[in-house]
């Protein structure tokens, strides 16, 4: 089948939902797409071809990520579906690095839980600019007050991360009941709040400014293999322009390669305390966590300052660390840090020293 060019005539934007598992994150993806279908404006992808891999259908909860594009009057958007399961934050993280903004999912049912917290933190960390929030399965609460009480909290946990809390955008709806319904008129009352939704994402997520003039750069996503192509590597262009039949360098964990491109398509430190997942005692010279930066994950030694013995949940501290292996870096880059499958820490590099 040939393959659709890709038509630029509204601003392009890349955004995700993120939130704590079972929230619907993947429910409300497949109730927009269902939505937006009815104007014409996507494609309706049903929720297990999103939510894809077999152990996902099974368990009911997405890991790897799901990409899905999709139109409102005034934008073309690229959305991530991002895991929602502790183990596989790192997915979490590759994600958001693509994210010129996010979508937050929480459960009217059951208020801000442990991923909800993580997830808000590492889109501070990752640098999504702005974040808007759906209160999902608000059919599920009826009481006002509660739903209020909740809508507090989200707004308090924003705040806490930096994020404007007071100003965010909060849309209160069922996307099972928008996925679910039968009707095909737009002015069906459950596709209100999608509509409500996208129209919040469109005014409050701004319009990202695309650094073109700049080298080319792009962490990469995920690497496959297609018969008759090669190699084909996945990714968000981070800043610069790429075209076909121009050499690049692929910079990383084992020796930089020069490769040619010969197709570009599109569509296809701070320690957390223990309620945000972090560890529950503290960590001395020598600890030895996992360090997640844009797609990459690595191993590194921690330095503490000098005449500083300790580091609790809840400090800020710089640290020195020395990588196991070299990665590519650059000043200001935002990172994660995880140990036994926790986010521990998260911080900003200030000085790349070798």
């Amino acid at each position: 089948m040939a393959k659709k060019k890709f038509e630029r005539t509204k601003p392009h934007v890349n955004v995700g939902t993120i939130g704590h598992i079972d929230h619907g994150k993947t429910t409300l993806t497949a109730a927009i797409t269902k939505t937006l279908s009815l104007k014409g404006g996507a494609e309706f992808r049903a929720f297990d071809t999103i939510d894809n891999a077999p152990e996902e259908r099974e368990r009911g909860i997405t890991i790897s990520i799901a990409h899905v594009e999709y139109e409102t009057d005034k934008r073309h958007y690229a959305h991530v579906d991002c895991p929602g399961h502790a183990d596989y934050i790192k997915n979490m993280i590759t994600g958001a690095a693509q994210m010129d903004g996010a979508i937050l999912v929480v459960s009217a049912a059951d208020g801000p839980m442990p991923q909800t917290r993580e997830h808000i933190l590492l889109a501070r960390q990752v640098e999504v600019p702005q974040v808007v929030v759906f209160l999902n399965k608000v059919d599920m609460v009826d009481d006002e007050e509660l739903l209020e009480l909740v809508e507090l909290e989200v707004r308090e946990l924003l705040t806490k991360y930096k994020f404007d809390g007071d100003k965010t955008p909060i849309i209160r709806g069922s996307a099972l009941k928008a996925l679910e319904s039968t009707s095909t008129d737009v002015n069906a009352p459950e596709f209100k709040c999608i509509f409500d939704l996208m129209n919040a994402v469109d005014t409050y997520i701004p319009t990202p400014v695309r650094a073109k003039d700049k080298p080319f750069l792009m962490p990469i996503e995920d690497v496959f293999g297609i018969k008759g192509r090669g190699t084909v590597a996945t990714g968000r262009v981070e800043r610069g322009v790429v075209k076909v039949g121009e050499e690049m360098e692929i910079v990383g964990i084992r020796d930089a390669k020069k490769s040619v491109v010969t197709g570009v398509e599109m569509f296809r430190k701070l320690i957390l305390t223990k309620e945000e997942g972090g560890r529950h005692t503290p960590f001395f010279n020598g600890y030895r966590p996992q360090f997640y930066v844009r797609t990459t994950d690595v191993t590194g030694d921690v330095k503490l300052p000098e005449g500083r013995e300790m580091v609790v949940p809840g400090d800020n501290v710089n640290l020195e660390v020395t990588l196991g292996t070299p990665i590519a870096l650059e000043d200001g880059l935002r990172f994660a840090i995880r140990e036994g499958g926790h986010t521990v820490g998260a911080g900003v590099v200030t000085k790349v020293l070798a």
